[in-house]
């Protein structure tokens, strides 16, 4: 347990290692962080993403712990936020899933997946079925194109750009030591020594894939665009045959759409087959998108566990390694937050079987 101002290393400067420097100096612990890039975040997975917190949507894919994660989220993010100096985007407008004719009975599986979920998690909010004159209500800007869908209210987004920028000054405000552009690892400490730091929080992504074997590569592609003529007021998801696609629509008519899925540690640029499909997929939920300027179209690998699920563990005295984010950063990152404060204050966590989030202590 940390005594009432310890000094703490933190290694990776993406969205967890932020959020655990920002809370540790706050509470008066003296605080360095290593990242192997610059202070933009180019070499964390959450500069690439849309950074949705959708529980009830993602629930197709993942497990009802991760689920009430994204739901605690919901209620944590509002409070972090406040804590920042500078602005960051925040949404809580709900989920809006919609299908083409063709893919009706992919979506009428999903409908009775989120329903599953519903009777699971009987605190989620209530999913909504549209017909046509809801979804005009709902959102006008599709009510010609969709004539049904789901709307699954209370779902966020935030902007992560903002976010990793508004986090990055919070820790110079607070004092944080940053080394930019300084690759470390576990093995150049020896938490506890004289002229060593008190602790060792390792939140690496794939950079810990030495140290953390299991870990593996999950590409994904999204495409930033400016379109200021299509006006939609929440996350947007099309059902498609392979993939759901989404469209997160930012401030000043910013749109992030992505989905794509590859099992892979490739970071290369995008192929040309994803960046097509993202690019039809969004203009057939909305024609504005004919005159989208492409602003960027980015890839970066998320670092995922054989289950998929993110896990805190302990290999060495005074280390605590926090890893398997997968493509639920944003949604579960304010949990595992919390779920460390308390490990590193108590020893234990009862947050963490809530969540049913894997620990591993000695």
């Amino acid at each position: 347990m940390i005594s009432p101002s310890s000094s703490f290393v933190i290694l990776g400067a993406g969205l967890m290692g932020r959020l655990l420097a920002v809370a540790l100096a706050q509470r008066g612990h003296t605080v360095s962080v290593y990242d192997a890039q610059g202070p933009c975040g180019q070499g964390s997975a959450a500069r690439v993403a849309a950074a949705m917190l959708a529980p009830l949507a993602e629930s197709a894919i993942t497990e009802p712990g991760v689920v009430r994660m994204g739901e605690y989220a919901l209620t944590r993010w509002p409070q972090l936020l406040a804590e920042l100096q500078q602005p960051v985007f925040f949404q809580q407008n709900g989920t809006l899933v919609v299908w083409h004719r063709q893919d009706a009975t992919e979506a009428a599986r999903l409908r009775r997946l989120f329903e599953t979920t519903s009777r699971t998690i009987a605190s989620l909010p209530i999913m909504e079925v549209l017909d046509s004159a809801r979804m005009a209500d709902i959102e006008p800007a599709l009510a010609q194109r969709f004539h049904q869908g789901l709307y699954l209210p209370g779902e966020g987004q935030l902007d992560n750009r903002q976010l990793l920028a508004a986090l990055e000054q919070q820790m110079l405000a607070l004092g944080v030591t940053c080394h930019w552009n300084t690759a470390k690892s576990p093995a150049d400490f020896q938490p506890g020594a004289s002229g060593q730091p008190d602790w060792l929080l390792d939140c690496r992504g794939l950079g810990a894939q030495p140290q953390w074997p299991a870990l593996r590569g999950v590409r994904g592609e999204v495409v930033r665009v400016h379109a200021p003529d299509v006006t939609l007021q929440r996350p947007t998801r099309l059902v498609h045959p392979r993939y759901p696609i989404y469209i997160a629509p930012k401030e000043d008519h910013l749109f992030v759409i992505g989905a794509t899925e590859i099992e892979s540690d490739d970071m290369s640029p995008a192929s040309m087959r994803s960046a097509l499909e993202l690019m039809s997929a969004a203009y057939a939920v909305h024609p504005g998108f004919a005159e989208a300027r492409i602003l960027e179209i980015a890839t970066h690998c998320r670092p995922t566990l054989p289950d998929n699920l993110p896990a805190v563990r302990q290999t060495a005295p005074r280390t605590l390694e926090v890893n398997g984010l997968y493509r639920h950063g944003f949604m579960i990152s304010p949990a595992l937050l919390d779920v460390v404060l308390e490990l590193l204050t108590t020893g234990q966590s009862i947050l963490a079987p809530r969540f049913d989030l894997r620990i591993d202590l000695p």
